[in-house]
């Protein structure tokens, strides 16, 4: 087991104090938006071993995959860790975007290749051959979108502002099937003369900041992203508030942002996301349209299932992460976790014992695919812990 060196990444859209609060050190006063545990090439953990200097995870994973991984593993995902486990601090709302399937993404990237975009173009759609699926867990409060409104709900939402160029998109919510009226009305909105759409996303804002209520996290939306057309969009989708413990999974083709809170997330090791608004960057709306599910869905918040070992695991349909997580009493009796896939352990309150490992709120360890870990509470208090691994 490795205890793990992580890297911060200060995206202007991350708190300036809730990674600082839970590490325990003074805020820089600079953004600090994600802090990353695994494998990925963009910022790899650092591991030492036997008083060596410190490596990348992915080095000493690349030496000896099998070891490290499980033939399991290797077999299902290839000689690479398959999930990225991050915490993510939102101070301000990330871009609204989706993630293309695996079929979409192989075949995204193979065309672009085909084509040669560079990986580095700022229209690159598809940086790899893989989907994203994610989930994130509320370690504080937690204010997200996810999903589509049903037609009739975000019809009612918009007509409530009362703004005439707005009531066109009421109309189309009303008068078409499901699907179609999602469809429409999102094609419609990113597809606006740009000042026209900002003249409206202006009017829309006054209207939501005098209304408050329902259309507060609208009017929050549209001081970061004044005129941006992904606000009028972001009105599309459900408004969920996770509290801590609370978790949502996001699978392939459901649009969705962070708005505000820190969690804990896990994804697929892929770098695909298709944007529909809410940033400067590139947004694809031809691709985007294909990508989407034009759906409406209930968010689906999931709540752990406790197993006989009081491990509380958060059930999602598919195999590149299993994400759980473990409250220890300092009385509580030692639990031993081993498992023929790769685990990162991930302390968030209080104190735990890993191994030979005393961790902290915000440190974290490696767990080499075969080798056992005894876990207890330390005398600090109960301890959180999160545990994530592969399905193999």
């Amino acid at each position: 087991m490795d205890r793990l060196a992580n890297t911060v990444r200060p995206y202007a859209w991350g708190s300036t104090t809730a990674i600082p609060e839970l590490l325990g050190v003074t805020p820089t006063g600079e953004p600090q938006a994600e802090m990353w545990m695994g494998a990925h090439p963009g910022a790899p953990s650092h591991v030492s071993r036997g008083g060596e200097k410190a490596r990348p995870l992915s080095e000493v994973i690349a030496e000896a995959p099998e070891r490290e991984l499980g033939a399991a593993t290797v077999a299902k995902f290839g000689p690479r860790l398959p999930f990225l486990l991050k915490l993510l601090a939102a101070g301000a709302p990330l871009s609204l975007q989706v993630h293309p399937d695996l079929h979409q993404a192989k075949a995204g990237y193979a065309a672009e290749q085909d084509a040669g975009v560079p990986l580095d173009a700022p229209h690159r759609n598809y940086k790899d051959a893989n989907h994203k699926p994610e989930l994130i867990c509320a370690l504080t409060p937690f204010d997200g979108l996810c999903g589509f409104r049903a037609p009739i709900d975000a019809a009612d939402l918009l007509a409530g502002l009362d703004v005439d160029s707005l009531k066109p998109y009421v109309d189309l919510l009303h008068a078409h099937p499901e699907e179609a009226a999602l469809r429409e009305v999102l094609t419609a909105v990113l597809t606006a003369d740009r000042e026209e759409m900002a003249a409206t996303v202006h009017e829309a804002a006054t209207a939501a900041d005098r209304l408050g209520g329902p259309y507060a996290p609208y009017a929050a939306i549209a001081r970061h992203y004044p005129g941006d057309p992904g606000v009028i969009a972001a009105m599309l989708l459900n408004h969920v508030q996770l509290q801590p413990g609370e978790a949502l999974f996001l699978g392939a083709g459901v649009p969705h942002a962070y708005l505000s809170g820190l969690g804990v997330e896990i994804m697929a090791n892929s770098d695909n996301v298709l944007r529909c608004g809410l940033t400067p960057k590139h947004v694809d709306v031809p691709e985007l349209l294909r990508i989407v599910r034009f759906q409406a869905d209930d968010p689906g918040v999931l709540r752990p299932e406790q197993s006989p070992a009081g491990e509380e695991v958060y059930d999602t349909p598919i195999d590149e992460f299993r994400l759980s997580r473990f409250v220890l009493a300092p009385d509580s009796a030692p639990c031993d976790l081993t498992a023929a896939t790769p685990q990162i352990l991930l302390c968030t309150a209080g104190g735990v014992t890993a191994g030979e490992l005393a961790l902290a709120p915000g440190e974290s360890a490696f767990v080499p695919a075969g080798e056992t870990v005894r876990i207890t509470g330390t005398d600090g208090g109960p301890g959180t812990l999160f545990r994530a691994t592969v399905v193999a």
